[in-house]
């Protein structure tokens, strides 16, 4: 069975011949498993037997000046295309620093938005052209990656701060900033869809919790937020596909909001922050596809990762609705061998 099959079966709450199986990998990690024995020229899926996807994204950006400020032996500083000053450190795997926001007043925001057009050129017209009949032929479940909401607007253009502290004394602030995100990704999807080059789900990144809690409360989301994640599922369902939300941190009291929206599937189910998988399924595994769930921390120990495998997985596939990944990447002290145990395991026991 291809990959395509087999995603299209979790979203019908069917079974297939096993659960799909994918995740993301660090860039240090892929070059760990080189170093352990992957060929260097292997696309770590093939190599490990797992699943594919193709993802189209688009620049809804405003463009602003990308430039290096200043480079060490250790970093490197530069500025984004959202007018971010950001420090890249040079180490295996590293989170950047983020070192200064331009965009976080309205009247800021305004001067951003008017460089927010919709031109043919934010479109990558010539990587469909070359690789969408090999993304059917392959059997991919094709992917188009929306760029809205809360945490794209704090984490890559206004500071998480300033976001908030807007979130209570401006919302019709970032409402706007949600509404014209979403818009442009609306118009631009709709151009590549109107175009022949069809996607089977919608997919967005926000973030809406850390450890143990959310950054806001329901009620918040519910008045702020929850509209444009329920417009972006209206526009994936009218044209018969599919909505996933990525919301990394604990959840667990947004749930009953978050599936009131319609979203289909709901990644990374982040068992290190507090999200409870196995009761999720329970609540809400007859209307939600789970995607990962199966902490990250654990897979440089074999014994605990695959013990919590065996303890989740057969759960989680019942009735079809899951999607086998860590509950977040897969980091760089993950071995080879233990991918390899990793994904033998689940084939095993994520078999129907």
């Amino acid at each position: 069975m291809e990959s395509r099959e087999r995603f299209k079966r979790m979203y019908e709450h069917r079974e297939a011949d096993r659960i799909p199986i994918i995740d993301s990998p660090w860039a240090g990690t892929i070059r760990r498993w080189k170093r352990e024995g992957m060929p260097d020229d292997a696309d770590w899926c093939d190599y490990f037997g797992v699943d594919k996807i193709a993802a189209i994204g688009v620049d809804i950006t405003p463009r602003m000046p990308v430039k290096v400020l200043e480079e060490t032996e250790r970093y490197t500083i530069n500025t984004t295309a959202w007018g971010v000053t950001m420090k890249n450190f040079k180490e295996e795997d590293s989170t950047p620093e983020m070192l200064d926001f331009k965009i976080t007043t309205p009247e800021a925001w305004a001067q951003a938005k008017e460089k927010m057009t919709l031109s043919d050129d934010r479109i990558p017209w010539e990587t469909l052209k070359n690789n969408y009949d090999k993304w059917r032929t392959e059997g991919r479940w094709i992917r188009a990656n929306f760029w809205f909401g809360f945490d794209v607007t704090h984490s890559w253009m206004m500071g998480t701060e300033n976001t908030l502290i807007a979130m209570i004394e401006e919302p019709e602030f970032v409402e706007d900033i949600f509404d014209t995100y979403l818009s442009r990704c609306e118009a631009l999807f709709s151009r590549i869809w109107d175009a022949g080059y069809r996607f089977d789900e919608i997919f967005w990144w926000d973030d809406m919790g850390y450890k143990g809690t959310t950054f806001f409360s329901p009620d918040m989301y519910r008045s702020l937020l929850q509209p444009y994640h329920k417009r972006a599922v209206e526009w994936a369902h009218e044209r018969g596909i599919y909505a996933q939300l990525h919301s990394c941190g604990n959840i667990m009291s947004l749930l009953p909001d978050v599936v009131a929206t319609g979203v289909d599937a709901l990644n990374p189910l982040e068992v290190k922050a507090g999200m409870d998988t196995l009761k999720i399924k329970r609540e809400y595994g007859d209307k939600l596809v789970l995607h990962g769930g199966i902490n990250a921390a654990q897979w440089k120990n074999t014994e605990a990762v695959l013990a919590e495998i065996d303890e989740k997985v057969p759960v989680l596939k019942e009735n079809g609705g899951y999607i086998f990944a860590s509950d977040h990447s897969i980091p760089n002290d993950v071995s080879l061998e233990n991918m390899k145990r990793i994904v033998a395991e689940v084939k095993r026991v994520g078999s129907y």
